[in-house]
């Protein structure tokens, strides 16, 4: 396996499977499915989710609620998630903890870094809920940032699409696909790849991010394995 340390960021409206909102079960036992894959390689993998498919902090905002209330609703949706997630891995046999940027210890460790290493050197997945623990900061922010915490070799952002385009290729048929492109260059062409403080983070520490279909069977496996899936961003 080209990488041994990954974070996998996985966003909340990906749960949804076909659905409007809420988490498909089918969706969640297909990723399950995915994550053992490469476990039974030996990977350790870390995973980071949003909230996106119960609640987003933004819109919550944008409609006169308090912006941190709403930010720490969207803290609990990811724990939500999280717990889904942990649920459909362990049902696959997968040795899973949970760990939160928020006390809530009935239902999750509190996040502590030598605890998080020392889970994955002993083969489990560990999913990261709670963001940051601070308001203002996207999962995004909060994927980078336990990427560089837990030593991770690249951070791996499964889409619904196979890469960075010119363009949104859903809404724009003349889009091009990147292979490979540079912090530099995904910056001067304005591409949307993570929030601005997640991407400087990343740049920063010279961590490689890997965006892919997430949803194609097998291709978390191959972009382990070091094949050219998706698009990688690297110096």
């Amino acid at each position: 396996m080209k990488y041994n340390r990954i974070l996998l960021k996985l966003s909340g409206e990906a749960l949804m499977g076909e659905r409007q909102y809420g988490i498909d079960p089918k969706r969640l036992a297909e990723y399950a499915n995915e994550i053992k894959q490469i476990t039974n390689e030996g990977v350790e993998v870390a995973i980071v989710i949003g909230g996106g498919n119960i609640f987003r902090g933004v819109a919550g905002a944008s409609k006169g609620m308090d912006r941190v209330q709403a930010d720490h609703m969207g803290m609990l949706a990811t724990v939500i998630n999280g717990l889904a997630l942990q649920s459909a891995l362990e049902d696959a046999d997968i040795p899973t903890r949970l760990q939160s940027a928020i006390k809530i210890n009935e239902v999750a460790e509190p996040f502590i870094k030598r605890r998080a290493i020392r889970h994955l050197e002993k083969g489990r997945v560990v999913i990261f809920g709670g963001g940051t623990g601070n308001p203002y900061f996207t999962t995004d922010s909060a994927a980078v940032l336990r990427a560089i915490e837990i030593n991770a070799d690249v951070i791996l952002k499964g889409t619904r699409v196979d890469g960075i385009y010119t363009a949104d290729p859903e809404k724009d048929s003349q889009a091009t696909k990147f292979d490979f492109i540079t912090f530099d260059d995904v910056l001067r062409k304005g591409l949307k790849v993570m929030d601005t403080t997640a991407f400087t983070l990343s740049q920063e520490n010279e961590l490689p991010i890997i965006v892919f279909d997430m949803n194609k069977t097998g291709n978390l496996l191959k972009v382990i394995s070091g094949e050219s899936i998706g698009t990688k961003v690297n110096l």
